[in-house]
């Protein structure tokens, strides 16, 4: 019973990045009528998508994913490096350098 609690304490945290992003810069966005949370380094990208997603909409739900990423970071994804399906998703990412 103890386990219980911390479990319900990180379920009420909403959308975390992992580890590897802690300290990263957060963007939460709405895109096609769906809510994103938006991690970003100068060189890592990870998007999570938010809510429930029937299973005829994960393939819509990527290209929006993708599209994201520039949009909202501002740098150029290397589309290479893309891991993760439409619930979440990383990637490499090359910004452009500050004046």
């Amino acid at each position: 019973m103890r386990w219980l609690i911390p479990l319900i304490l990180l379920a009420a945290c909403g959308a975390q990045p992992s580890p590897t992003m802690l300290g990263a810069e957060r963007r939460d966005v709405v895109a096609s009528g769906r809510s994103y949370a938006v991690f970003w380094t100068p060189r890592r990208v990870e998007v999570i998508r938010l809510g429930w997603a029937s299973p005829g909409e994960h393939q819509g739900i990527r290209a929006t994913m993708l599209d994201l990423i520039p949009q909202v970071t501002g740098c150029r994804l290397n589309e290479r490096s893309i891991t993760g399906d439409s619930g979440e998703m990383r990637g490499a990412i090359t910004c452009p350098r500050g004046p």
